[in-house]
Formats: structure tokens, C-alpha cells, sequence
């Protein structure tokens, strides 16, 4: 018997959930508050299915699309459901009360997770009756190109909820990255923080111009990021490795990294400046042009990163 997967909020984030889900041979049941959404959503799932299949990465649009189906309230979505993906608004008092709906609708058995990009779990699940089930699954957008799904578990989170929820990305593709315990910001948050924030500060100080600060990374340590993480990175960049690297440089780090950013890098203030001197059309239609040629690019890299671990593996 096939599984059902239930998606709860069918915006961006949840047409690549569902897209996943059916590829991967789950039925999905979608739910949305907003019928404007759910009106829209048949018709973008099939764009988006579309644009895999052209780029090599759904086999069969047809059956995928067949899999999934629209449902008029939450609990016809989840009454069947051994896994449910909640992707509602990033506020609290929302992640709550779609929670408290879910434990409550849920079979006793189903998985129930969010993707929020920044609220620990805790913050909306304590309360609950089924608290043991729940956890963050936060996904990269857009999920159908970026792989990478992190596990978060609140304090009460049950080992086995992790491990049917590992088990279940991993079997539609996704690379999911088991936490231990909660952070704010999650793993790759934290990261792209870090990273963000000196960028800004080099901006804003004049530095350097955007150009060339994007320049350093997409020709610099983005192309070695693509094959493999920073402590891989490092683990070669010194002749006995990792241990090595840190003797020969912990020093020069350890003082950029005491330097404090300061809030005010991350300012509507500092963000404007730096928009003002980095010339770009910001017309809604423009940046969605410039997505779609960031996502065919993507899939483009996703394509040859899969062809180099094909041979690797093979070889």
C-alpha cells in the first residue's frame, strides 16, 4: 500500500515539498488556508514539474502530478498521513495553533514537521499530547533543487521520530543533516550568518564593492564548496591536515573572529547604502527572472555535481 504524505501550506516552499514527496512515490494531500493559494496550485506544481523533467530530474510528470491532491480542510489532509510537512508562516502564535490542529487530526503514528527556517521547536510544541513526534525539518529553498534538509529536535523529540523522519527524506532524495539538539538559526543559518555578517561589515566599512565581494565567493571558496564543507576544505589545505591548518593559523582567525560585528551591520540602514551602490533592477517580475536562471543553474550544477559521484563511485 502507498503511503500518504501530508503538505500543510502550498506556497513556495510547499509546491517543492509536494513535487518531492510525489516523485518519490508518497500520494500527497495538500492543505492551505488561503483557497487563492490552493486555487493557483495545481497549475504551479505542474511549472515546477515541468521544469524538473526539462532539466533531467523527474522522470514522469504525469504520474508525479497524480500522486498529489488537493484537500478542502486540514484534517481530510493529514487522516491518512505517516509523515506531515507544515510550512505556514514564520510567527509563534501561528506554528502553534497549526500544531495543536495537526497533533490533534494526526494518525497516532505520523510524523509531524516544520519548516521553519528559525523557530526551535520547542517554542510551539510544548504543550502537546504527541510533543515526541514533532520536530523542524528545515529545507534550502527552493527544496527541489537544494538537497539538504536539517533535523532539529526539541528536548522532548523522540529518537524514533527522528529516525522514520531521516529515513523518509532520504528516500526522496533530500540529504538530511541530523542535529543533536536545538539552536537558534539551525545549522546552515548560523553559517550563512557568520558569513553574511562579515560581508556586510566589508561593505559597509567600503572595503570592497558588491561585485567583488560576490566575485570572491562564487569564484573563490564557492567553487570549493560545491565538492565538498569547509573542514573538508581545510582538512587538504594544510600538508598534514586538519590539526596542521589550525597550528598554522588559529592564531589570524581566532583575532578576526574577536572582532565584534555589531548589530548595526544587519540594519535597514546598512542594507539600503549597500543596495544604493549595487546597480540592479529590483522589479518583482526582474527578480523572478533572475531566480529562474539562478534554479537552471542550479539544476544544471545538481546534474554534474550526481555525474561526479556516478564515475567516482563506479570507478
Amino acid at each position: 500500500m502507498t503511503e500518504t504524505v501530508a503538505i500543510i501550506g502550498a506556497g513556495l516552499i510547499g509546491r517543492s515539498w509536494s513535487a518531492l514527496f510525489a516523485r518519490g512515490g508518497y500520494e500527497v494531500r495538500v492543505w492551505d488556508p488561503d483557497t487563492k493559494v490552493l486555487d493557483r496550485f495545481r497549475a504551479d506544481t505542474e511549472t515546477l514539474c515541468e521544469t524538473l523533467s526539462a532539466e533531467g530530474m523527474l522522470d514522469d510528470p504525469a504520474a508525479t502530478l497524480a500522486r498529489v491532491r488537493v484537500c478542502p480542510t486540514l484534517e481530510e489532509a493529514v487522516a491518512e498521513a505517516v509523515h506531515v510537512q507544515e510550512n505556514g508562516p514564520e510567527r509563534i502564535e501561528v506554528k502553534q495553533e497549526l500544531f495543536a490542529r495537526l497533533d490533534a487530526a494526526c494518525p497516532e503514528g505520523a510524523v509531524i514537521a516544520s519548516s521553519t527556517s528559525a523557530i526551535v521547536p520547542s517554542r510551539f510544541t510544548a504543550g502537546l499530547p504527541g510533543r515526541a513526534r514533532c520536530l523542524v525539518a528545515h529545507p534550502v529553498n527552493p527544496p527541489h533543487l537544494i538537497p539538504v534538509v536539517e533535523l532539529c529536535p526539541a528536548p522532548w523529540t523522540a529518537v524514533e521520530a527522528l529516525d522514520r523522519a531521516e529515513a523518509i527524506y532520504a528516500r526522496i532524495g533530500q540529504v538530511p543533516v541530523r542535529m543533536t539538539g536545538e539552536r537558534d538559526g539551525f545549522v546552515l543559518n548560523r553559517l550563512q550568518g557568520a558569513l553574511l555578517g562579515e560581508a556586510l561589515r566589508l561593505l559597509g566599512e567600503g572595503v570592497v564593492g558588491v561585485e567583488g565581494l560576490d566575485a570572491t565567493i562564487r569564484h573563490g571558496l564557492g567553487l570549493r564548496w560545491a565538492l565538498m564543507g569547509p573542514i573538508e576544505t581545510i582538512d587538504l589545505n594544510a600538508p598534514d591536515g586538519l590539526v596542521d591548518y589550525v597550528a598554522r593559523y588559529g592564531d589570524f582567525y581566532a583575532d578576526i573572529v574577536a572582532e565584534p560585528l555589531g548589530r548595526e551591520v544587519f540594519s535597514v540602514e546598512t542594507a539600503s547604502r549597500i543596495a544604493a551602490s549595487w546597480a540592479r533592477d529590483r522589479d518583482p517580475q526582474d527578480i523572478r527572472r533572475r531566480q529562474d536562471r539562478r534554479d537552471r543553474r542550479l539544476a544544471a550544477l545538481r546534474r554534474h555535481l550526481a555525474s561526479e559521484t556516478t564515475q567516482t563511485s563506479g570507478a
